[in-house]
């Protein structure tokens, strides 16, 4: 019997090589997602939640950053489920707040519905579940301490929302919605207008200007952070984060008046 040339068997050792590497790859593909699955029912009892269809919660905790680094759609990521969360949660305050107030007028509605809902509030509501540790992040992102972010995790609470509505209707998203955001509202209302807040104690109970500093900034033009310290006289009171330096304000005002209160 003829035997096979050389080339045959380095073919074949290639081969079985691959298949050996593509097998170790698979194996932590499916650790990854057995782990990462793991850590969503823990939030889906955390949240009183479980999911029928349990891709949109995971859809919901995939931050743009990872599916960039993992060269997935756009569509993949969590900013659609983002969209729709923030309207249902828009059209759900607004209901509450009709009903619970029901001599307020139009314009005192607008400003509370802004405080509950807007990113700082949102990002209180999100670290009380600690939803940040349950993202789906990009290595850069995740370098960064993203998972502490307000920007991404107020957006993850809403894409939140937005999977539970698909998955389960508007009584279960609502249901979700007054349990983890529509309570505790005097602190929460602190948010819409906290330099006007702050301004009144100080003025009242303290002495020295307030000045705020801009610290830092990061990330890229269409998706910037900035950072800004509150200052009494010249003691730092608190850092605020934001999408614009007027929300970064209001969050270090806003943790200026928290340790203030203490």
């Amino acid at each position: 019997m003829k035997k096979p040339p050389m080339g045959f068997f380095i073919l074949t050792g290639l081969i079985k090589r691959r298949r050996a590497v593509s097998r170790l790859k698979c194996g932590h593909a499916f650790r990854k997602v057995g782990v990462m699955s793991d850590r969503l029912k823990e939030l889906e009892k955390k949240i009183g939640y479980k999911f029928q269809d349990f891709s949109l919660l995971r859809r919901a905790m995939m931050h743009s950053s990872y599916t960039n680094e993992k060269h997935l759609e756009k569509y993949h990521c969590n900013e659609r489920l983002e969209f729709l969360g923030d309207a249902v949660l828009e059209l759900v305050s607004s209901e509450f707040l009709f009903l619970e107030s029901p001599k307020v007028s139009e314009g005192e509605l607008t400003k509370t519905r802004a405080s509950m809902v807007c990113e700082p509030a949102l990002a209180f509501c999100a670290r009380d579940i600690d939803l940040g540790s349950y993202l789906l992040l990009g290595k850069g992102e995740e370098a960064t301490g993203g998972r502490k972010r307000d920007s991404i995790t107020s957006d993850a609470l809403e894409a939140l929302i937005g999977a539970i509505y698909l998955d389960g209707g508007f009584t279960n998203a609502k249901e979700f919605i007054h349990r983890f955001i529509l309570t505790d509202l005097e602190d929460k209302k602190l948010f819409f207008d906290s330099k006007t807040i702050l301004q009144e104690i100080v003025q009242a109970k303290m002495e020295g200007a307030i000045s705020y500093h801009l610290v830092k900034e990061e990330g890229p033009d269409h998706n910037k952070s900035f950072f800004v310290e509150v200052l009494i006289g010249e003691k730092g009171f608190g850092i605020g984060e934001g999408r614009t330096k007027k929300a970064a304000e209001q969050e270090a005002a806003y943790k200026a008046i928290l340790e203030i209160r203490k």
